[in-house]
């Protein structure tokens, strides 16, 4: 417990979330909580809104409050609202984040409604992930695999062809790093990361550079691996990428793709959700997707909803309709038209998306190619320790680049702090 009890200090913030939606418990005019990192998204949040919509439409006197938190501070956040026994109704948590929730009780157990219902989740995408002690506590919302988008014209600009390797993608990023009106500021990158926010968006994020040089954080097994040659040539490129100053610093990843949607960044690594951001863009004519330079792709189970233990049946009755409304083949086909994501429903009607999405095929084929090499953003046997360790990755690996210690030896830290986490 007292791994959730040091969340507790990030409570000023949770608190103020849980006030400025207050929990009605008549049913007949109740209000949902349903907080999300995801509620403004190009896309992906318009998806979620005209989820909302529907589902308030089907359900007279019942409205969802759906309020945004940081993603920088989610997961403390939703613990200290959990701790305190005011959980929001519709639970929506990143795939690498639920196991602590699911480990201490909070998440209602679904394989009753599952089977009452009918529900069929053969072939749903990362569905596996879900299962904790032999319960299903969630349902997948996203499997999904990187994708490369670039400006060509930035790079028609810069003489370049698109990189397919790591070494190329450093070139082309240092050649489109440019400061364009001579003021000595940099107002074009290369490329952008995530330095800005949450330890697990900033593992993601380097988690590209990690996979590319044969790397990763655990085995199988779930023995550690990171004292290896590959992870130190991963570290490697992860600072020389930082050091070579092609990106802005001080950003979140959604500053990173609002920029690169703009036209102020010429190369980004991202998931199937930066479409929706760049449609919005000043760029977005500009702009292409392809397939990543780094291989294999960064990939995995993404996102979850659950229901918390800790409400009325009636509450959890509608959280229950909530999600099977978000599974439906209507809205898993727009979670792809709309949201430019792949829905993990096999069922779902994709014919024509690539009409309005033309990248949308290659999204199916780097899902899949994450998928055969077994990426994953959450190592096997760190389920539990997964936001401590990446917070202990990240805090290593930026004292790396300010000290400018040796990949070497930090590996060696790093897979000893590890190592503890495990004992």
């Amino acid at each position: 417990m007292s791994k959730f009890l040091r969340r507790l200090a990030t409570g000023a913030a949770a608190y103020a979330l849980v006030a400025s939606a207050g929990l009605a418990p008549a049913m007949a005019d109740t209000v949902l909580k349903f907080i999300s990192w995801q509620t403004d998204d190009g896309g992906t949040g318009d998806w979620w809104h005209a989820v909302i919509a529907e589902f308030e439409k089907q359900h007279p006197g019942v409205k969802v409050e759906f309020t945004k938190a940081e993603r920088g501070s989610y997961a403390d956040t939703m613990t200290t609202l959990f701790a305190a026994g005011q959980p929001p109704h519709i639970v929506h948590l990143a795939s690498f984040e639920f196991q602590m929730f699911a480990d201490n009780g909070w998440l209602e157990p679904l394989d009753a409604w599952i089977e009452q219902e009918g529900i069929d989740l053969t072939g749903w995408a990362g569905q596996q992930k879900c299962q904790w002690n032999g319960e299903t506590v969630c349902i997948m919302m996203n499997y999904f695999g990187y994708v490369m988008a670039y400006n060509k014209k930035l790079l028609d600009e810069a003489g370049l062809a698109v990189p397919t390797s790591y070494e190329e993608f450093l070139e082309a990023a240092k050649a489109t790093t440019k400061d364009l009106n001579g003021d000595g500021i940099v107002d074009q990158f290369g490329t952008g990361h995530e330095t800005k926010g949450g330890a697990g968006q900033y593992l993601t994020e380097m988690l590209n550079y990690v996979i590319d040089a044969g790397a990763y954080w655990t085995d199988g097994e779930g023995n550690i691996t990171i004292d290896t040659p590959e992870m130190i040539e991963g570290l490697k490129r992860w600072k020389e990428i930082n050091k070579a100053g092609v990106g802005p610093a001080d950003m979140t990843a959604g500053d990173i793709r609002k920029l690169f949607a703009d036209g102020k960044i010429a190369l980004r690594l991202d998931g199937p959700w930066l479409f929706g951001t760049t449609e919005q863009g000043l760029a977005k004519d500009d702009i292409v997707y392809v397939a990543p330079a780094l291989h294999p792709p960064v990939g995995g189970s993404s996102n979850v909803l659950a229901v918390p233990a800790d409400i009325s049946d009636e509450e959890k009755a509608l959280v229950r309709e909530f999600i099977k409304l978000t599974m439906s083949p209507e809205y898993q086909r727009l979670y792809a038209t709309m949201g430019g994501n792949t829905p993990p429903s096999p069922k779902a009607d994709v014919a024509g998306v690539e009409e309005t999405i033309p990248h949308f095929p290659m999204l199916i084929e780097t899902m899949k190619e994450a998928s055969e090499a077994g990426i994953d953003r959450i190592p096997t046997g760190l389920e539990l320790n997964y936001n401590e360790f990446s917070k202990m990755i990240m805090e290593e690996t930026q004292r790396m680049l300010i000290e400018d210690l040796d990949p070497a030896e930090v590996v060696k830290t790093m897979q000893a702090k590890a190592e503890d986490f495990k004992s």
